[in-house]
């Protein structure tokens, strides 16, 4: 699996979609299924900008699994966002249930962020909920990109500020590096 990792809005899905679409794999966002999936008060947080549970989430992450051979490549999008998360699929990895090939890492600035989710609009795009995922992304997610570094996975910080194709063109950079 190549895994998407970026705050909201450093364009995540676009480029996942992008690079499943070139290689013809399956494109999994935990996102998008949360958006289908999660109802009430749950909802009402997240749409909040507020990180669910990892037992939640891994749960979910493992329904989605199911559906495809995980040993074969895919794109992930949305998952891990908690070093508890990471340390899962690494366990995951660590006994062959899964193949972690790479980490996608998009950088972007603040600004970049509050103009690509103000355009978007979604309900959970106000600059509340967005100031609040640039801080747990930076308190929370950004550390896994160490623990997939200390555990031998690639790690590619890509610059994701720009046009979508410059963009695109690194990425396939990165993934052809590693043949």
């Amino acid at each position: 699996m190549i895994i998407f990792i970026g705050v909201a809005g450093s364009g995540k899905s676009v480029q996942g979609r992008l690079l499943a679409d070139e290689l013809a794999l399956p494109w999994l966002s935990t996102g998008e299924f949360l958006r289908m999936l999660i109802s009430g008060e749950r909802r009402k947080e997240m749409l909040a900008g507020k990180l669910l549970q990892d037992r939640e989430i891994i749960k979910l992450v493992q329904k989605i699994f199911a559906l495809i051979d995980v040993h074969d490549e895919f794109i992930l999008d949305g998952f891990p966002r908690t070093v508890s998360q990471a340390d899962w699929l690494l366990n995951q990895h660590k006994h062959n249930q899964l193949d972690v090939t790479a980490v996608i890492h998009l950088m972007v600035n603040e600004q970049t962020v509050l103009d690509r989710l103000s355009r978007r609009g979604r309900q959970d795009d106000h600059k509340e909920a967005i100031l609040e995922r640039l801080r747990e992304f930076e308190e929370v997610v950004k550390p896994i990109i160490g623990h997939f570094k200390d555990a031998k996975v690639p790690v590619f910080d890509i610059d994701g500020d720009g046009e979508i194709s410059v963009i695109h063109e690194k990425i396939k950079q990165a993934i052809a590096s590693l043949s």
